[in-house]
């Protein structure tokens, strides 16, 4: 199965829920903004912690991880005191988990006890702010902007002004946050856009990240781009706003028509105008999130057994123009042996048995704005004659891995004779 056949489906939509988060230890950002599909990748898996299962969401591998960082917080509390940093990792957790009411039990009596920790008071707003006290959040995020380091200091001041503006608009719940002043529209008047601020994605990229299940700063977000000359992105963003945030305003589906219409204007021109339509943002990171991985802590490798094949180590590969992959010399030596890895199922048909799939790292919403680098997707070949029923839930992918250093239209990583189990 060619790559280049397979993109062009969207599927397995999950919706959204109501949650947030700010700052945890284990959560370090990258310089922003991020390009647009980094970005959005590590939006929608910040998102998917706080994704409550049921209703055919099954529990996602990072829920899974903050529930266990939340409860191993939890027991050490019961037999010594937390320390300060201690207590805002473990309200950030409960945030990033969509559990706002456990993050003020926590946050609220450690702001008493440490009324100048920053990351105590800041998680204490957003915590205030997920729970719908407006002017909880507006007192807390002051005190925050009091003692916040000057790497923050914007960043909180721009979540302030958020939540004050919701308080404003409470009337009309349904309009794109004026955070700068401007009229946005597909043909954005210069003196508009003159209004915009120089950091104008960064900020509202950090409080999407802050707040990823809020759909009108993703909105926003699309708008921004548009601003900037990249009507492309936008009309992906806008339509996930509308299918999976599911935004009733009329003016967010007026413009996720229009900026479809100009989208796929675009696409219509020839190959070498594409590139004057990439906007005009100076992108300092690829990814939003920093991707740490020891490379001690592999395994060893097994000749004879099953190895686990990790998804960082996938990660870490490169490709050198105009087809030249860089593999790990870990990754390397399990070419042609039997590996295991876990992932999420997407199909190359609509078919619900298939013979062959992609398996990916997190579900993607939006495969057209969160398609996964190439070094994210591994192709799963069950064989000739063998099949499978596409699942939703996480699966345990068993088989012999092929590396691709050769072809550019195939993928980089095939696991043949592919057996499919449920997770360990």
């Amino acid at each position: 199965m060619r790559l280049a056949t397979v993109i062009t489906f969207v599927l397995f939509l999950l919706p959204a829920t109501t949650r947030a988060g700010v700052h945890y230890s284990g959560e370090k950002f990258n310089e922003l903004p991020a390009n647009w599909r980094g970005f959005l990748l590590d939006h929608r898996s910040l998102r998917m912690i706080g994704a409550t299962p049921g209703a055919g969401i099954p529990i996602h591998i990072l829920r899974e991880q903050y529930l266990a960082l939340a409860e191993k917080l939890e027991t050490q509390a019961k037999t010594k005191p937390l320390t300060a940093d201690q207590l805002a990792d473990l309200g950030a957790i409960y945030l990033r988990l969509n559990l706002p009411a456990k993050a003020i039990d926590i946050l609220r009596p450690a702001a008493r006890q440490y009324p100048d920790h920053f990351r105590i008071l800041s998680n204490l707003g957003t915590a205030w702010q997920m729970s719908g006290d407006l002017a909880g959040a507006d007192r807390s995020l002051v005190e925050a902007i009091r003692v916040a380091p000057p790497v923050w200091k914007k960043f909180e001041e721009a979540q302030l002004k958020l939540v004050r503006l919701r308080v404003r608009e409470a009337k009309n719940p349904n309009a794109v946050d004026d955070l700068f002043g401007v009229k946005f529209a597909e043909k954005m008047p210069p003196e508009e856009r003159k209004k915009l601020p120089t950091d104008d994605v960064a900020l509202v990229q950090q409080l999407a990240l802050w707040l990823p299940a809020d759909g009108r700063l993703l909105w926003q977000l699309g708008e921004l781009a548009n601003a900037h000359g990249d009507v492309r992105t936008t009309a992906s963003i806008l339509e996930g706003c509308v299918s999976e945030f599911a935004l009733a305003a009329p003016e967010v589906r007026l413009h996720r028509k229009q900026y479809r219409e100009a989208a796929d204007a675009i696409g219509k021109l020839p190959d070498a105008e594409h590139a004057k339509f990439r906007g005009d943002i100076a992108f300092k990171s690829t990814r939003a999130l920093q991707r740490e991985f020891d490379l001690t802590t592999l395994p060893e490798i097994r000749p004879d057994g099953t190895n686990l094949l990790p998804w960082p180590v996938l990660n870490e590969t490169t490709i050198e123009k105009p087809f030249k992959p860089n593999f790990l010399k870990h990754l390397r030596q399990l070419d042609g042996k039997k590996v295991a890895i876990t992932g999420y199922m997407q199909p190359v048909s609509m078919d619900f048995e298939v013979s062959g799939f992609m398996l990916v790292e997190y579900p993607v919403g939006c495969w057209f704005c969160e398609t996964p680098e190439p070094s994210g997707i591994v192709f799963a070949d069950l064989g000739e004659g063998k099949s499978t029923t596409v699942r939703r839930n996480r699966v345990k992918i068993t088989g012999v891995l092929k590396l691709n250093s050769s072809d550019p239209e195939d993928f980089l990583y095939t696991i043949v004779g592919a057996k499919v189990s449920d997770p360990d």
